[in-house]
């Protein structure tokens, strides 16, 4: 639960209130546990307007993600399709702690990710349905988004394949940076059901080694698919699965205590010290994709228990309802908006068309050794008489 404590101006407004850019000190205690390493202040610094912009982006996630299960079961979007609700915070919290040189990239439950880092609603939903104008060209769908300009690369189809990635962009940044200045960092997001892969254990190894900056970031949502921690995992302390490697745990449902904790997490690595592990505690709402109702695992009281007591859109509205002087009608108004936005961006969305010719789909795959696409004559496919032949 959290705790806050407000500095007003010296001009004070009514007690329990701030301006928008009055400065509100907040306490999380208990939101973080360390291994081999030293535990963050579990406090921030935080104001209004700064409140206000998490809000804003948790709920279009959330709206966002809501409007990806309508649209799959309306069969407008098909295939694979694993969605974030729940753990916002993290995409959130993250993206406000790195710097915009920083690598990430994650799994396939990317579509928040891909918004948080240079996308819009209408490119994610587009890409979900297969249109020329989504985010990948419709060639990607809700599993491989990316985009090399906001140095995001990608979701993942291959559990636990974007780790030996992220570490390879961890070197890159090492390689790039003129000895004794701090790094840019890499960040590779899997979940719990990924950690014990031994393609993992092995970056970690190389990592460490090499002392790259790279963040292990196990988005801990209590379930490896369908099964729980308890019975899928030795070791349940995620954070300390780097053995000599220093870990962090962070409540993963408070976008504060996780921007506040990737701020630390980055200085470390940043300097040269090495890689971290962290561990977020997080939960997810819908079960591990689309065609998991998520019911025969856990039952509702869990899910209603998580969404009333630990919701990480509700934490943040409690908090401008409690400490700035936002009211009820104020953020009602923002989430109609938000609602209005992302069901215009779905119907912009389905008003494109998937790609037209052959040309789109044998492009984007190989370059030349000056950089350039080299469109490919022949793709083979699983039904042989469909290959493509450009």
């Amino acid at each position: 639960m959290l705790r806050t404590a407000i500095r007003r101006a010296a001009s004070a407004r009514p007690a329990r209130r701030t301006l928008s850019e009055a400065s509100i000190t907040v306490d999380f205690p208990g939101a973080y546990t360390a291994h081999l390493g030293d535990e963050p202040a579990a406090t921030a610094e935080t104001n209004k307007t700064e409140l206000l912009e998490y809000f804003k982006t948790m709920y279009t996630m959330r709206r966002m993600e809501i409007t990806c299960d309508n649209e799959y079961k309306a069969r407008t979007i098909r295939g694979f399709c694993h969605l974030y609700d729940g753990q916002e915070a993290i995409g959130t919290g993250v993206q406000a702690a790195l710097s915009p040189e920083d690598s990430w990239i994650t799994s396939y439950r990317c579509h928040c990710i891909a918004l948080a880092r240079g996308g819009t609603v209408e490119g994610v939903l587009a890409e979900l349905m297969g249109q020329s104008h989504g985010q990948t060209g419709g060639k990607g769908g809700s599993m491989h988004f990316y985009n090399k300009e906001h140095n995001f690369f990608g979701g993942q189809g291959i559990v636990g394949a974007q780790v030996p990635v992220g570490t390879g962009l961890a070197f890159a940044n090492k390689y790039k940076t003129p000895l004794g200045e701090p790094m840019p960092v890499a960040i590779g997001c899997y979940g719990d059901g990924a950690a014990n892969q031994g393609q993992i254990w092995e970056s970690m190894n190389m990592a460490a080694l090499w002392k790259l900056p790279m963040i292990f970031c196990i988005e801990n949502n209590q379930y490896g698919m369908g099964t729980s921690i308890a019975r899928h995992s030795c070791n349940n302390d995620y954070y300390t699965m780097g053995n000599v490697i220093a870990g962090l745990k962070m409540d993963g449902m408070n976008v504060l205590s996780v921007r506040e904790g990737m701020k630390h997490v980055r200085d470390y690595v940043s300097q040269g010290n090495g890689p971290m592990v962290v561990e977020m505690s997080t939960y997810r709402y819908h079960g591990h994709s689309m065609s998991d109702p998520g019911k025969i695992y856990r039952d509702g009281a869990e899910v209603k228990a998580m969404r009333e007591n630990n919701d990480p859109i509700k934490n943040v509205r409690q908090l401008l309802l409690g400490h700035t002087d936002a009211t009820e009608d104020e953020l009602n108004t923002i989430e109609k908006n938000i609602r209005a936005e992302v069901e215009a961006a779905r119907d912009r969305a389905l008003a494109g068309s998937t790609p037209s010719s052959t040309d789109d789909l044998v492009r984007n795959i190989y370059l030349d050794e000056h950089g350039k696409d080299v469109p490919q004559s022949y793709i083979r496919l699983p039904d042989y008489e469909k290959s493509i032949r450009a």
